[in-house]
């Protein structure tokens, strides 16, 4: 069982630059957090994790824009060319809740863009850092 999400609101969608972050822990006495952090308030060393969603979400195209997005960490499966084998890797998944132009809203998940599962080590790392107190 996962007890850590991360949510990921954007004011105006398509501004990449302006986001709040709530990070919703528990924490090892058990107990439930749920954190804030504005754009400013990432630490320089996450900004490229943080890239790497904006990336998967520009994916979207021109007729949605992400609104909200949640962040879980699981393990997928992922083929390792260099080992000629299959092998299981912590990734980040997203699940994004975007709009559109008509005042449409649409949940897109993993199973629609494989870009929304992140396997680079700075994104599980990222999740860590504001998930685990």
């Amino acid at each position: 069982m996962n007890n850590a999400e991360i949510q990921i609101q954007f004011p105006r969608p398509g501004n990449w630059q302006e986001f709040t972050l709530t990070a919703i822990y528990r924490d090892y006495d058990g107990y439930m957090h749920a954190d804030r952090y504005t754009a400013g308030e990432i630490p320089a060393d996450h900004a490229p994790a943080m890239a790497a969603v904006v990336t998967a979400l520009v994916g979207l195209g021109e007729d949605w824009q992400a609104s909200q997005v949640w962040a879980r960490l699981g393990m997928v499966c992922t083929y390792d060319v260099a080992d000629e084998r299959y092998k299981y890797v912590l990734a980040v998944d997203l699940t994004v809740e975007a709009v559109n132009d008509q005042v449409g809203l649409q949940i897109f998940t993993s199973a629609q863009y494989q870009e929304f599962t992140i396997t680079e080590p700075a994104a599980v790392e990222f999740f860590k850092f504001f998930t685990s107190k």
